[in-house]
């Protein structure tokens, strides 16, 4: 008689396998929480290379695909590999910006994709082979330098929302126009309203409600497409290298590295939070397994035409909300991801969506991530006179392409990749900043540094919902 609660304490919660209806349904509120931050980072990229609306939805499809199988790798885990937590993967918001610097300073757009994804690749190997020795190096990456970053992802994203509100086209007549601006105010609204007076789950849907309210209402403007579902096939694959074999140039490759830093650290963190949440904490050990996940999906993601993946800490709220802890659910979550990669119709629905009601939604999902970089910032100790130092350059840093845009038109364009990625010149500088004033020499003052195993926490509870990293 008592054989059974026995075997039921031996089972922890995160190794719990539920009822199949429990682990869809909730499986698929994680996929509905990340699923906005997921499509974004190709809609963006897609944008700026002008891709047409099938190879924008064959984007699209491919980064949810490749974020399914990213979850698959860091949920149930192989050999070393996988945390083996209720941890989400999916595209990163922090490579957006270096990426549309490397579409930017591409003169054949056609190439803009290939030497991206050769450069992930080069990056995730990379990040693979020194995931262990990482683990041990967190510590020149405290929260003054992580919130400095994601601050400057928001920052470096706000612009594209505020694109996307004007329209589709700059060359267009109604480029700006009022019925466009106001569509975005009304998905803005809506979205806000939302987040204000509901709870739960609908609550963490808000910015996908938002979207498809605000596509509903565009109706009557004639601001929705529905072509691009029409011609979309119900069952597809994403083909390997679709856009073209990768390309391998140095200083993308250096741009993305930049990347992989970041999302090392943001992993890290997350990892920290989510371990005290499910109450298995995160060792030396299981860190390094989840970061070679990161970075091992990330290598292979470019394979499928996907992009860089790394943790996606709305989803570590979600855990936190809903006292689910199994990591079967999110695996589970991972599956539906796949189904709609492999489904073109599904992926081509976010195609539908106007611009201007994309951009609405992007001021809050762009904004917030700019705010938790913020909330980050102010657990690092800004009353210190260093770390204030630290913040200050690395943002002026990392603000210049975003103000003067042309302010390195002299420099080779190979090393404009790189200074023209705000996010990368900020993280660079903010490293380097946090090694002089808090590391080198004997006046080094131990309180300015947050120990990472004491920041984790606070920086995954400071990553909004819509952040990915």
């Amino acid at each position: 008689m008592t054989a059974q609660p026995v075997d039921e304490k031996l089972v922890h919660p995160v190794d719990e396998k539920l009822p199949a209806l429990k682990m869809a349904t909730s499986g698929l509120q994680h996929v509905a929480a990340m699923y906005a931050g997921v499509v974004a980072p190709p809609l963006i990229v897609g944008a700026a290379i002008g891709l047409s609306a099938s190879d924008l939805t064959f984007l699209t499809g491919a980064c949810l695909f490749t974020a399914g199988l990213a979850t698959f790798l860091q949920t149930l885990g192989i050999w070393k590999i996988g945390a083996r937590l209720p941890f989400v993967n999916g595209v990163t918001f922090a490579g957006v910006a270096p990426m549309t610097a490397i579409v930017a300073s591409t003169k054949d757009k056609s190439d803009a994709l290939p030497v991206i994804f050769g450069a992930v690749i080069v990056a995730g190997l990379l990040g693979f082979l020194f995931a262990p020795l990482f683990c041990k190096a967190i510590r020149f990456f405290p929260p003054v330098v992580t919130g400095s970053v994601i601050t400057l992802i928001g920052v470096s994203l706000l612009p594209v929302a505020f694109g996307w509100a004007q329209g589709p086209n700059p060359a267009a007549h109604d480029y700006g126009s009022a019925t466009n601006l106001t569509l975005a105010g009304i998905t803005l609204a809506l979205v806000l309203l939302l987040r204000r007076f509901t709870r739960g789950f609908v609550k963490q849907i808000a910015v996908l409600i938002g979207l498809v309210a605000g596509t509903v209402v565009a109706i009557p403007f004639g601001a929705t497409d529905f072509s691009p579902v029409a011609d979309a096939q119900v069952v597809g694959f994403p083909t390997p290298f679709h856009f073209g074999g990768p390309q391998f140039q140095l200083a993308a490759i250096l741009s993305m590295c930049v990347v992989m830093v970041v999302c090392m650290t943001e992993s890290t963190a997350d990892m920290l939070a989510l371990g005290e949440i499910v109450e298995r904490p995160a060792d030396e050990k299981t860190i390094a397994a989840g970061l070679r996940a990161d970075t091992l999906g990330s290598a292979l993601s470019p394979l499928f035409n996907g992009f860089m993946c790394s943790a996606f800490a709305q989803n570590i709220g979600l855990v936190a909300m809903t006292r689910i802890r199994s990591r079967y659910v999110v695996a589970a979550g991972g599956g539906f991801l796949v189904l709609m990669g492999l489904c073109p119709t599904a992926a081509s629905l976010i195609a539908v969506v106007p611009r201007p009601v994309l951009g609405g939604a992007g001021v809050v999902l762009f904004g917030s991530v700019a705010a938790s970089g913020i909330q980050t910032l102010v657990r690092a100790g800004l009353d210190k006179d260093n770390n204030v130092l630290i913040v200050a350059v690395s943002l002026a840093a990392g603000i210049i392409p975003i103000t003067a845009p042309e302010f390195y038109h002299a420099f080779p364009e190979t090393a404009r990749i790189v200074l023209d990625s705000g996010i990368s010149t900020g993280c660079v500088v903010a490293v380097l900043l946090n090694l002089l004033f808090n590391h080198i020499g004997r006046g080094r003052d131990a309180e300015d540094v947050t120990h990472p195993m004491e920041a984790g926490t606070d920086l995954a509870e400071a990553a909004h919902p819509a952040a990915a990293h």
